[in-house]
């Protein structure tokens, strides 16, 4: 049985490894296409501004892996919606400020907050807090604080494309609609994988293990943007 569960752990660390070092997750940015539509666009386009925005929140791996630290314990449902609608309240507040006025922000030291925020759920999901320092901080706030920079994250990949003022306020609610379509079709699979990882005595023998690997793959993230910084300064 040990050996069974053993494997089932490592089989769904697997492809978490892997994500996190292909080449492609580490890139600052958006891809080509995106990249050549952003740059082109001169008017209100509603859709394409969602599907960008569901898109980015979809492959946004980093803010991803913090909403899986936010509801890896939580179990009821009213929790998890309290708790990503803080997460949303606070990134759709920044990503709407951030460009409509024109508020910039290094888009690697931005990044590596986001990374150090993986960190910290990671840590507070083994109990951290308490078990070094005898406290335990106010976990509501600190995932809207940190939504608040995650915003400002979103916001940093749409100010490199320079965006008309034409339709703008426009375009950004649909780019900020999609993230919230994106990262609703994302935490329904999440929840669907751990809804069914729970239902195994392995979920709770391997939680340590897992937001272990969680925090290595924030701090992956954070030196990885880190670096990013230190180059092109």
């Amino acid at each position: 049985m040990i050996p069974t569960i053993r494997r089932s752990a490592w089989l769904m660390g697997l492809p978490f490894l892997l994500f996190l070092l292909s080449p492609s997750v580490l890139a600052h940015g958006v891809d080509a296409n995106t990249k050549h539509f952003l740059l082109a666009n001169q008017g209100v386009a509603i859709g394409p501004f969602l599907y960008i925005g569901a898109k980015h929140m979809v492959t946004g791996y980093d803010h991803l892996l913090f909403l899986l630290g936010v509801i890896f314990f939580l179990f009821r449902t009213r929790d998890v919606l309290l708790y990503v609608s803080l997460f949303t309240l606070g990134h759709s507040v920044t990503l709407l400020f951030g460009v409509l006025s024109n508020v910039t922000v290094n888009p690697f030291l931005i990044d590596a907050i986001i990374g150090l925020s993986v960190v910290y759920k990671g840590f507070d999901n083994l109990g951290g807090f308490r078990r070094l320092f005898g406290f335990q901080p106010n976990t509501k706030l600190a995932v809207m604080v940190f939504g608040l920079f995650h915003g400002f994250g979103l916001a940093t990949k749409l100010q490199d494309f320079s965006l008309p003022q034409e339709g703008l306020w426009k375009n950004l609610l649909a780019f900020n609609v999609g993230v919230e379509i994106g990262q609703f079709v994302a935490l329904l699979f999440i929840l669907i994988a751990l809804d069914f990882w729970r239902r195994h005595r392995s979920f709770y023998a391997f939680s340590t293990a897992t937001n272990t690997l969680l925090m290595t793959g924030g701090l992956i993230l954070f030196g990885y943007q880190l670096t990013g910084y230190l180059i092109n300064v």
